[in-house]
């Protein structure tokens, strides 16, 4: 309701009386009260009640929301406030624009990466994977991880080989590949950013989360650090199956 509040400057008033503005308290105590009764709608409602005020924060939060929205400062200038700050306080930002804010911004779209996953049909059928055994298998390119919450681990894109990896190379892989109860699906993994510039730039980014990990324990356990001997040997072994 433009020309009600104490920051208001140069603009025209809705509700005068012989050239004088009607007070604000005179509004929201008797005109608003009336206007609601002729328009069949409460004086109050989860936000308390109806006022002025919040007439104004009304307009002003849809102006600012709209398909062609008006910039703080043209609503500044509409208000007639003096201060940004208080077009700010009026103006609030509806949840509908802030998704679609989050959209455009691309972040989820780009942050993810899609990779292969081989489900063991027989055994889930079989029962062995109740009992503990692998029937996930996460393709990392270089191997598999088997870790059943491989979403979580904080490895995942730059993999420690705990006892959950499985090297393409060693003859558990060969045979998973092999096995014609295997369904190959793809799934979709949400990336931070150091993850997917760990999968996007390189080797020196890669090595960058690496050494950020080297003290994160495995889902099997040992950190980096511990397994860092291990590996070794594992991939020498590896190379001679």
């Amino acid at each position: 309701m433009a020309g009600v509040g104490r920051d208001d400057a140069g603009v025209d008033f809705l509700f005068s009386y012989r050239a004088r503005t009607i007070s604000s308290s005179y509004i929201n105590s008797s005109i608003i009260p009336i206007l609601c009764r002729k328009a069949g709608v409460p004086t109050v409602d989860a936000r308390g009640s109806i006022t002025s005020h919040r007439a104004r924060s009304t307009i002003a939060s849809q102006l600012h929301n709209a398909k062609e929205p008006m910039t703080l400062v043209e609503l500044q200038a509409w208000l007639g406030h003096r201060s940004l700050e208080s077009t700010q306080h009026y103006a609030k930002i509806s949840p509908n624009t802030l998704t679609k804010a989050y959209e455009d911004a691309e972040y989820v779209a780009r942050n993810v990466r899609t990779i292969e996953v081989l489900v063991d049909r027989e055994a889930v059928t079989s029962g062995a994977a109740a009992a503990g055994e692998p029937w996930q298998h996460y393709g990392l390119g270089h191997g598999y991880c088997t870790y059943t919450f491989f979403e979580q681990c904080p490895h995942r894109m730059a993999c420690a080989r705990c006892d959950f990896y499985m090297p393409k190379e060693s003859s558990k892989a060969q045979l998973l590949e092999a096995n014609d109860n295997l369904q190959r699906m793809l799934a979709t993994i949400p990336l931070s950013d150091e993850e997917q510039a760990a999968v996007n730039d390189g080797q020196a980014a890669l090595n960058r989360l690496l050494e950020r990990l080297a003290s994160v324990p495995t889902p099997a356990g040992p950190t980096p650090r511990q397994l860092l001997p291990i590996v070794e040997v594992r991939r020498d072994a590896d190379d001679h199956l």
